[in-house]
């Protein structure tokens, strides 16, 4: 008798660790789709976005359905996958979409000379807004639209910058 009693006390608990992995793992998948295909937030540092953003680190909300539909644009703050280094995140600002013309700045730290281009079918132009300290398209080129990671739309920390970026 005690060995039933005893065997009963186990399924009841496997029962309840099951239902707990259940939930947890849901959880988790929830949590994952909302962070890659919804919303996530993501740490923003460096000098190329100043003054915009700080340069010891902004945490910023970005969106991942308006580039999916093409409802980003010109003047838009986007994260994209940096054309160098696919492990990389950059925030960056469209400057130009496919069809524009931009004029930019070749060596804004050493010369007057600038440069335009049209930006090809399938991509953007983007640059910090910082244009003396900033590793944009006027480095490696028009990036293809497929990089754009999501839109930013708010800011989060610090306290004192909360709020939109439009």
């Amino acid at each position: 008798m005690r060995l039933l009693n005893y065997l009963g006390q186990w399924r009841s608990v496997a029962k309840e660790a099951k239902d707990l992995t259940v939930t947890v793992a849901k959880f988790m998948g929830l949590l994952h789709v909302t962070d890659a295909y919804l919303c996530s937030s993501t740490l923003v540092y460096g000098p190329s976005m100043l003054p915009t953003l700080n340069i010891s680190g902004d945490v910023l909300l970005s969106e991942h359905v308006s580039h999916r539909f093409g409802k980003v644009g010109a003047g838009d703050l986007v994260l994209v996958r940096s054309p160098n280094d696919p492990r990389k995140i950059v925030t960056k600002r469209i400057l130009g979409m496919e069809g524009d013309q931009v004029t930019f700045f070749v060596d804004p730290k050493h010369s007057d000379r600038s440069q335009t281009t049209v930006v090809p079918k399938g991509h953007v132009w983007i640059q910090g807004d910082n244009i003396y300290s900033s590793f944009d398209s006027r480095t490696y080129g028009a990036v293809p639209y497929g990089l754009i990671q999501g839109k930013v739309f708010c800011r989060v920390w610090p306290p004192d910058g909360f709020g939109s970026l439009d």
